[in-house]
């Protein structure tokens, strides 16, 4: 599945070409070209997806930048491509997920699709199917924490096609529009995810930070779906409204001190991908035997830990990358029965990717940016 070799998108004779978004390296949006390349070609075991629309998540910017370097210790919001960090970053070559990046590649977590095309008898029932791909593999089975991501370790969706194994697929019906669909599996995924992994149940106090993103959002109906009192902290006043129709029990808008809000031992699960300054707050409002989750540090990946805060109040730290199995099933289940709704702000066409990229750095949204590729010429 994963390909390094750099010549894969050069259009031979006989090659059927598609429309994609090619990330060519670490830098700018000038990085971003939007290209003939050849139509992937499937292998045993794989599917070909025509892609319907694919979500913008955090994780395409901070790879096109390398923010995932150990060299880098800013936010994602103060790194740019004239900076130190990024230029040290791009040399070390660890800006990536699993280290390296495969540039050039194209980029696209998030994917709603048609599979098209199958390779194997046994998966000719998924033909015509609308589906969305499970981005997050666990390449030596569930027993173990390895795993790889499309769009981080091989080609994604931001394309007209996009090949993925069999196994990735998920067929869904539901009355979503495939924008709706588009914005879901990485944000709720990696939600889903998160909430699993916190036990979150009835009864449980549970503050969410940065709840006006797509994760944040997402996480605030998947807690509530399990009965949790949830707390959500918005993005600025103008967006504390929407919040609480994801069904947030109460929001603390952004800039407020949530340890001066709350108090201390004050909740049981935090769920926070913001990081940064405010995350010894998020240690003060845990109580005893309290759990904190996170998959990412947008404000700042370096943070202030008192570790008589953590050990003297028997806390629980979970970091999550990997999907858990039961994720996506029950990510589909939710869809399906009408359980959460979608949080998509705002659709671009794929050419427009720069456009909806410097738009949602602005971080005036909430809920989802989602690509739709063009299929006129198809």
């Amino acid at each position: 599945m994963i390909n390094n070799k750099k010549d894969r998108f050069e259009i031979k004779a006989g090659d059927r070409t598609m429309k994609a978004v090619v990330t060519m390296g670490n830098g700018g949006y000038e990085m971003l070209e939007y290209k003939d390349v050849p139509v992937p070609t499937i292998d045993a075991g794989e599917v070909l997806v025509k892609v319907l629309a694919a979500g913008v998540n955090n994780t395409e910017i901070n790879t096109r930048l390398g923010w995932y370097s150990a060299k880098v210790t800013t936010s994602t919001e103060k790194l740019t491509k004239t900076d130190e960090e990024l230029t040290d970053a791009a040399s070390s070559g660890d800006g990536g997920w699993n280290d390296a990046t495969p540039f050039p590649f194209i980029q696209g977590t998030d994917c709603c699709g048609e599979v098209v095309e199958v390779k194997d008898e046994q998966n000719k029932h998924l033909i015509g199917k609308r589906v969305l791909v499970r981005a997050c593999i666990r390449n030596e089975g569930f027993d173990s924490m390895e795993n790889i991501w499309m769009a981080s370790d091989f080609d994604g969706a931001f394309a007209q096609y996009v090949k993925i194994a069999a196994t990735e697929v998920f067929p869904i019906d539901c009355n979503w529009s495939d924008a709706e669909l588009g914005g879901v599996p990485c944000s709720y995924g990696t939600s889903e995810n998160m909430v699993n992994r916190s036990g979150a149940k009835k009864g449980d106090r549970v503050l969410v930070a940065g709840a006006s993103g797509g994760v944040g959002s997402a996480v605030v109906q998947l807690a509530k779906r399990r009965g949790a009192y949830v707390i959500a902290i918005s993005e600025g006043e103008a967006k504390v409204d929407q919040v609480r129709s994801y069904g947030a029990d109460e929001v603390i808008s952004y800039g407020k001190n949530a340890l001066e809000y709350l108090g201390e031992k004050s909740v049981d699960i935090v769920i926070d991908n913001v990081a940064g300054p405010n995350f010894p707050q998020m240690i003060k409002v845990l109580k005893r035997g309290g759990k904190f989750v996170s998959s990412g540090a947008i404000a700042g990946p370096i943070v202030e830990l008192d570790m008589r805060d953590f050990y003297l109040k028997d806390l629980t730290l979970i970091g999550c990358t990997a999907w858990d199995e039961p994720v996506f099933p029950s990510l589909i289940a939710a869809i399906e029965k009408g359980e959460i709704k979608p949080a998509v702000a705002k659709t671009f066409p794929l050419d427009q990717i720069v456009e909806a990229q410097k738009e949602f750095g602005l971080k005036k949204h909430v809920g989802k940016f989602v690509l739709i590729p063009s299929h006129d010429d198809k």
